[in-house]
């Protein structure tokens, strides 16, 4: 879809520190992270919500969700992840999205306050990238 950030991110038009690239989605840093390593999925195709997604693609695209739930907490030592998604409401971007953001124990987290935590430099943000990438399943 003309105009979409993240439309623009699948075709390769708008940068991004990609995380992975599938029939099913993309995966790539979050620009304005909760924590660094948090990475959004979306699916290829412009769907704005959930509820727009297709059927047939939705076995696919949480496939891909859960694989970079996993590869963030191998790749970045994490406890575990925290896994949402908006539709509409508090939506950024009208693509469907969904946020997985690595925790640990203690990390200030409550609720849905999300303070956000800049990356210092485009290496720091890129070795983010490639520490998730290389521990996808």
């Amino acid at each position: 879809m003309a105009g979409c950030v993240f439309c623009g991110i699948v075709a390769g038009s708008t940068p991004a520190f990609l995380v992975t690239d599938t029939p099913d989605g993309v995966a790539f840093l979050d620009t304005r992270p909760v924590f660094h390593g948090h990475v959004l999925v979306v699916p290829r195709d412009h769907h704005e919500t959930l509820t727009d997604l297709p059927p047939p693609s939705i076995a696919g695209y949480f496939n891909l969700v859960r694989r970079i739930a996993l590869a963030v907490e191998a790749g970045l030592g994490a406890g575990g992840t925290f896994v949402a998604m908006n539709n509409r409401v508090s939506q950024s971007v009208p693509h469907l999205h969904t946020h997985v953001v690595p925790r640990t124990k203690g990390d200030g987290l409550r609720g849905f306050f999300w303070p956000r935590h800049k990356y210092d430099s485009h290496s720091q943000a890129e070795s983010y990238a490639t520490r998730v990438s290389a521990a996808l399943p």
